[in-house]
């Protein structure tokens, strides 16, 4: 049984039980969360785009289907552990994988998941890369669908002119075991740009750039069935600019202090709501005005800068981190009481979501459920 299990499993469904868990928790506002996909899932469909949601974000299969059961068309994934763990737990059959797969042992496991799921894609940015594509697939069944990386000048991964896009979509499309589907253009510098007009300034240029290269491969008979990318920075400009016929939006499903920060809507509107908290508890208070609690490094991504402090302690306090098991919450003029809760927001959810095994489902102040981080880890 795992831990989490052991320790909580018999609060679900007890009223006030979330006031029982052993801290800190990786809670889960069920109610929250479901608004948030079906605000994303309106807004898509009001603007005629599609949306791929990124599982990086999340790494469960719950939510996964979840998103599924509101209209998405498939999910991503960053890595090909994670695309194996959602699989593996059904349920779950379009997956873009959007970070090349390159090693021999990789690739292996890229063709026989191919083999399991019927909607497996993979992007790539080198022509190594697709020729041990090709060797891998030939004893595939059907072609496997596989997108070019497009880099839009961060030089993490994609190609890095529109000739190399054209190069690559004629090499997949001239073999008959893969199949060219289109391409990918993430513009990740972008998402955390706090204002919305130099967001919108950026992402405006960089989509002409694409127009180009989509041009270009229409124009050589390889036109794109998929053109992909976007973020939850920046889907309210790219389903306005139009290029992409979906958008991998992903932190839109939890929120953070990150994205708290930005304006994504341009008149200063917040049309999601922070659904992913971190129950913690005071564990010390001899100090005037301060109170360490039992979340540090361990507890909380430490990318995004310091978490937010949504309840526990004045709106004005602030988080500090004190090594890997504590945080102090410094509030002049409080007196803390020893065991007493402290919820926080996430710095950066992605990163943390993958310190925890289990996400705490709640629904007002009760645990409903207990839902394993399914690709927790999977990072290979």
């Amino acid at each position: 049984m795992m831990d989490d299990a052991r320790l909580h499993a018999h609060l679900i469904a007890q009223q006030g039980s979330r006031a029982a868990l052993n801290t800190p928790a990786l809670v889960i506002d069920r109610d929250a969360l479901e608004r948030n996909i079906a605000a994303m899932a309106a807004f898509a469909a009001a603007a005629g785009v599609k949306l791929r949601p990124h599982a990086k974000t999340h790494k469960s299969h719950h939510i996964a289907r979840l998103q599924l059961a509101a209209g998405a068309i498939g999910i991503c994934c960053a890595k090909l552990g994670e695309a194996e763990a959602i699989a593996a737990a059904g349920g779950v059959d379009s997956i873009l994988i959007t970070s090349p797969v390159v090693t021999a042992p990789a690739i292996a496991r890229l063709i026989a998941l191919h083999e399991e799921i019927a909607g497996l894609r993979v992007v790539v940015d080198h022509p190594d890369n697709v020729a041990a594509l090709v060797l891998a697939a030939a004893a595939s069944e059907r072609p496997l669908p596989v997108l070019v990386d497009i880099d839009p000048g961060i030089r993490r991964t994609g190609v890095a002119s529109p000739e190399d896009a054209l190069d690559l979509a004629a090499r997949i499309a001239a073999s008959p075991h893969l199949r060219f589907d289109g391409v990918q253009f993430y513009c990740g510098v972008h998402q955390h740009i706090e204002s919305f007009a130099d967001r919108r300034a950026g992402i405006a240029e960089r989509t002409q750039y694409l127009r180009g290269i989509v041009e270009r491969l229409r124009d050589a008979g390889l036109a794109p069935a998929i053109v992909t990318g976007g973020g939850t920075g920046t889907h309210r400009i790219d389903a306005d600019l139009g290029a992409f016929t979906d958008l991998q939006v992903g932190s839109y499903v939890f929120m953070d202090r990150q994205y708290d920060a930005c304006d994504l809507t341009g008149d200063g509107a917040m049309p999601y709501e922070t659904a992913l908290f971190i129950d913690a508890r005071v564990v010390s208070a001899n100090t005037p005005g301060m109170a360490t609690i039992d979340a540090g490094f361990k507890a909380l991504s430490t990318d995004g800068g310091k978490p937010s402090i949504v309840t526990g302690a004045p709106a004005d306090s602030v988080y500090h981190f004190m090594g890997d098991e504590h945080g102090a919450v410094v509030a002049p003029g409080v007196t803390f009481a020893v065991g007493a809760p402290v919820t926080l927001g996430a710095p950066h959810c992605d990163p943390t979501v993958n310190l925890y095994d289990t996400f705490h489902v709640v629904r007002g102040d009760t645990l409903v459920d207990l839902w394993p981080v399914t690709a927790r880890g999977r990072s290979r």
